[in-house]
């Protein structure tokens, strides 16, 4: 019985990536707008029964392919964030290896970015299974400022007045043990990277930007130093300025 049990629940998978595969193609020809569970089972040679056993919906298939993306971009940030760029000071190159991982597998993803950055889906609303995998990059760059954080490497920005109360509530949200000034500017720093890398592939750089690369580590840097991100930084205990 159990090895019965098995081979369904193997078969389930494979059916279930092949939906999913054959409704990405449909995304990169169609957009997800025109998303249809008619022409994915059409395509599979599945009767339209059949594929609602596996997704009930249309926005079920997406919810599906949303998470898959965010998945997918969280992983190359974690795996990023554990390595850093080899060019920098430990902080500021996990900050740039993580953005720059980031960029290529939005380059090397198109439809999957445009899915989850981009316009929003007539008609759908994300459900709350999709906030998890959607904050995976956002708590990779918490977590490279934390550390810096704690090891002293990290230049509290300045504050606008008008703003400490937002940024007090983003702080207590988001990260409560880093200061709110922080926590602000890394919220900015969020919606930079990524307006920086839907301009990149949307084409508003087009006959504008050239070395985009360049272009996009010199904005990262100066992104990282808004956080406040140091740069060859002194160790606690080493002796240096104000040791």
């Amino acid at each position: 019985m159990s090895t019965i049990r098995g081979a369904r629940e193997r078969a389930r998978i494979e059916v279930t990536a092949a939906i999913k595969d054959e409704a990405r193609k449909q995304l990169a020809a169609e957009g997800a707008a025109k998303l249809s569970l008619r022409a994915v089972a059409r395509e599979l040679g599945m009767v339209s029964s059949a594929l609602y056993r596996y997704f009930p919906s249309r926005d079920d298939l997406l919810t599906a392919l949303i998470v898959d993306a965010y998945d997918a971009v969280g992983e190359v940030a974690e795996a990023a964030g554990a390595k850093g760029d080899g060019r920098s000071a430990p902080d500021a190159g996990r900050w740039t290896a993580v953005a720059c991982a980031v960029r290529e597998w939005a380059l090397a993803h198109p439809h999957e970015y445009a899915l989850i950055y981009g316009s929003p889906v007539p008609g759908y609303t994300a459900p709350q299974d999709t906030v998890g995998p959607a904050s995976r990059v956002g708590l990779v760059l918490i977590g490279v400022v934390r550390d810096a954080h704690r090891a002293e490497g990290l230049a509290v920005p300045a504050l606008d007045p008008g703003l400490r109360p937002e940024a007090a509530r983003l702080a207590a949200d988001l990260a409560p043990d880093l200061p709110p000034a922080v926590v602000a500017a890394l919220v900015a720093a969020w919606a930079q990277l990524f307006g920086l890398i839907s301009f990149e592939l949307f084409g508003q750089f087009n006959r504008v930007v050239e070395a985009r690369e360049q272009l996009f580590r010199h904005a990262v840097h100066e992104i990282g130093r808004s956080v406040g991100l140091l740069e060859g930084r002194v160790p606690t205990g080493a002796d240096g300025p104000g040791a």
